[in-house]
């Protein structure tokens, strides 16, 4: 029995997975009643409808959350989740600081009880078979990584975006994108990093590029630049190159394909289109674990959430960015 937390534009990618996957959604949350009974009509729910997830997660009525809030909320409903028994998946950035995220990890151990972060590109299988080369050494020593994500907000979507009282600005937003994917790759933090970003006049930032360095074993090291941006448009394209070949990526984010260059000359294509809309996998993940009992997945694991998490800490540090909300 599913709950869903948050009816705003990412809910639905979630709902429709979870149906197609045979679950079913017994309650709905959000403030706005109309959102509520669209959702409700729009995908055939008949799910009991909630304006306060305390209600929702007192009512006995689901077995796991799918936290689709704006991030600032995360924790504290991750933590009355918890505190109901309650599994949880929570869409990214799973909190706005690592700190947040080790204790609610912990406290998910102490419970017995599931909790994720929704990072749904760690599951989709073409970049799990990206991950696979890697190891398997195809590329080599991996040198140069980059990755690139922007769009443009407007209106009341813009203002929301950079709102510093919602942990706004970019980095948290679509940053998170980059980064993980970095993590994907590289399995680690860099040992140091440099940036330029722009910051709006609200104090949260709207542009910034990102430079990465990870030391190697053989003390060369690999370099990353990541670019991200909400006010303009960036197309999500990703490149990674080691000693023996690259792997290139039309759209990182929502990869379907990757293109494979090897160094003696074969280049190849693999292509394995979503089943669904590509949250299919984290969910899946997601219902294994509960099964089996698990506290969390060995795909995406609490110490792997965490390195993101810390690393946009020194990010936010460095450029001075604190929310209001914030000690």
């Amino acid at each position: 029995r599913v709950g869903i937390i948050g009816l705003g534009a990412i809910s639905p990618l979630h709902i429709r997975a979870i149906l197609k996957y045979g679950q079913k959604i017994t309650a709905i949350c959000d403030v706005d009643s109309e959102k509520r009974q669209k959702v409700n009509a729009e995908f055939g729910l008949n799910a009991e409808e909630y304006s306060d997830y305390n209600a929702l997660l007192a009512s006995g009525k689901v077995d796991v959350v799918h936290v689709c809030t704006p991030h600032y909320l995360h924790a504290e409903i991750i933590c009355t989740a918890l505190g109901a028994n309650i599994h949880v998946l929570c869409e990214k950035p799973f909190t706005t600081s690592a700190a947040q995220a080790q204790e609610l990890y912990a406290l998910a151990e102490e419970k017995g009880l599931f909790l994720m972060e929704g990072f749904w590109i760690r599951f989709l299988p073409v970049l799990q078979k990206m991950q696979e080369l890697i190891k398997e050494g195809k590329l080599g020593e991996i040198r140069y990584i980059r990755s690139e994500y922007g769009f443009v907000a407007k209106g009341d979507r813009k203002v929301r975006k950079f709102n510093p009282q919602l942990g706004g600005g970019a980095l948290l937003d679509i940053g998170i994108y980059n980064l993980g994917f970095l993590n994907m790759i590289m399995g680690k933090n860099p040992d140091s990093f440099t940036s330029d970003v722009h910051m709006t006049d609200v104090g949260t930032d709207d542009f910034s590029v990102i430079h990465l360095h990870y030391p190697q074993e053989n003390g060369q090291g690999a370099e990353a630049v990541v670019t991200t941006a909400i006010g303009l448009d960036i197309q999500r394209k990703a490149t990674v190159i080691g000693t023996k070949g690259s792997i290139y990526l039309d759209d990182f984010q929502k990869a379907e394909t990757m293109t494979v260059s090897l160094s003696d000359g074969e280049e190849y294509e693999i292509e394995i289109p979503f089943e669904i809309n590509g949250f299919e996998y984290q969910i899946r993940e997601v219902s294994n674990c509960i099964r089996a009992g698990r506290t969390h997945s060995g795909i995406y694991t609490p110490q792997m959430s965490l390195q993101t998490l810390s690393l946009i800490d020194d990010i936010r540090a460095s450029w001075n960015m604190k929310f209001p909300f914030e000690k």
